[in-house]
């Protein structure tokens, strides 16, 4: 199944409008679905018998800085093949575009529960917030973590030099009197 007929199979579920074909290069079919439409085309990709992507393996988040809208919140979809999840097997990619200055969406753990940890994993490195979700809140970072470490704009500070290699933490003179004791101590054993 491709991108154009997952749009065709969601046409009259959803509204007019709300999705797209994305580019796939790397041959998993790819839409675009508009930001305020979000959980209303997820659970049509559940529930249409045509579709039943009953599983959300993955989601994450990409950050386009300078492009605007900034970023893209991404589902990885899987229509199982089995009895009642589908009749084959099927792959889709999910693209949400959030723009910068506001980055909300919607939360998906309505139609996958799952999606709940991805979701925060999301929160946490990118700052999207998802809203509707049961328990957005950190879970990588420590809660007193300013900012958020995969935004492209994230200050990366090193203020300890790199070291090249680690002293001795004795002397030559100790370190050979150290083995010469192991080797005494297995001989009298």
């Amino acid at each position: 199944m491709d991108s154009h007929q997952v749009i065709e199979a969601l046409r009259g579920a959803v509204p007019e409008g709300a999705v797209e074909v994305a580019p796939a290069a790397d041959g998993m079919p790819a839409i675009y679905v508009a930001r305020e439409h979000a959980v209303a085309v997820c659970t049509a990709l559940r529930d249409l018998p045509a579709l039943q992507f009953a599983f959300a393996p993955d989601i994450t988040a990409v950050d386009y800085m300078p492009r605007e809208p900034r970023f893209e919140v991404m589902m990885h979809l899987v229509s199982l093949g089995v009895a009642g999840f589908g009749d084959t097997p099927k792959r889709l990619r999910v693209k949400v575009r959030v723009p910068g200055a506001d980055p909300i969406v919607s939360s998906v753990a309505s139609v996958w529960p799952a999606a709940g940890w991805s979701e925060r994993e999301a929160y946490d490195l990118f700052g999207i917030q998802f809203t509707n979700h049961p328990d957005l809140r950190r879970i990588l970072m420590p809660d007193d973590w300013e900012g958020f470490p995969l935004r492209k704009d994230y200050p990366v500070q090193i203020k300890q030099p790199v070291k090249t290699y680690e002293p001795l933490q004795v002397s030559q003179e100790q370190f050979v009197a150290n083995i010469e004791a192991t080797r005494d101590r297995a001989r009298n054993e």
